[in-house]
């Protein structure tokens, strides 16, 4: 797994202040931004947080790349609406040396992992077969309607990795681009941080709050899974019950560079 913090709203701590600002202050913007000192901004910031303004957080975003992923954590992802993706097509990659993700529960059972091995070679040898039927089949019929050798072809492939990838397994890697502004990124964290949450997105999710608290330190002091941010765990009788231990973790976070 990888994830690059490809770019952010520059100054998003100093947009997000200025943003509040706006709000409780009847100067002009220009006047506004010149007024916020480093000091003032992280005062500011320090008080949207604890009083959970979180409107002015949404004119900041951060866009992330991520490679190395499954499909099925891919899936949980973009489950969070208020972002923008961009992802490896199925459709139109040919995935006939696909990579595949395996579970660390599995990789550490010699027997599953030849079993699951086993299968993502059945799987791939099966993409493949019906990849080459579908294009012989699909390049005949556009040969007959007149179609050049070349432009038949192109098409034929195309048309076949639409189909072909049903038997694609969810631990076929993929990779996505994210945008998630700090409001929405805020809740991702909530959710995604929990140690309640998949093993798989909960690594994605920590590694971009992780590059989160380089860029905009102050913005995300105190983001993370709910019984950080809230103080309070939402998950009643499923809780991990590790609170504290959780909360050290996610502390120790914020001095790392």
């Amino acid at each position: 797994m990888r994830v690059e913090l490809i770019t952010h709203t520059p100054e998003p701590e100093k947009v997000v202040a200025t943003a509040a600002k706006l709000c409780y202050s009847s100067s002009d913007i220009a006047s506004l931004r010149e007024g916020l000192t480093e000091e003032k901004t992280k005062s500011f910031i320090e008080r949207l947080v604890s009083i959970g303004h979180e409107s002015p957080m949404e004119h900041v975003s951060f866009t992330f790349g991520i490679e190395g992923i499954s499909r099925a954590c891919s899936h949980q992802l973009v489950r969070h609406r208020i972002a923008s993706y961009s992802q490896k097509s199925q459709r139109y990659v040919n995935e006939s040396g696909f990579e595949f993700i395996t579970p660390p529960s599995i990789e550490a059972v010699p027997e599953a992992k030849a079993e699951f091995d086993k299968q993502m070679d059945q799987l791939l040898e099966c993409y493949n077969k019906i990849a080459d039927i579908l294009t012989n089949t699909h390049e005949k019929a556009f040969l007959e309607q007149g179609m050049s050798e070349k432009d038949a072809l192109n098409k034929a492939k195309k048309k076949a990795y639409e189909d072909a990838r049903f038997v694609l397994p969810n631990a076929c890697e993929t990779k996505i681009v994210v945008t998630m502004n700090v409001r929405t990124l805020f809740n991702f964290f909530q959710h995604r941080c929990c140690n309640r949450a998949q093993w798989e997105i909960k690594a994605v999710a920590d590694e971009m709050l992780r590059l989160c608290k380089q860029a905009a330190p102050e913005l995300f002091k105190n983001a993370g899974p709910s019984c950080v941010m809230k103080g309070k765990c939402p998950e009643g009788a499923m809780s991990c019950g590790k609170m504290a231990e959780v909360k050290k973790i996610y502390g120790e976070m914020n001095n790392v560079e």
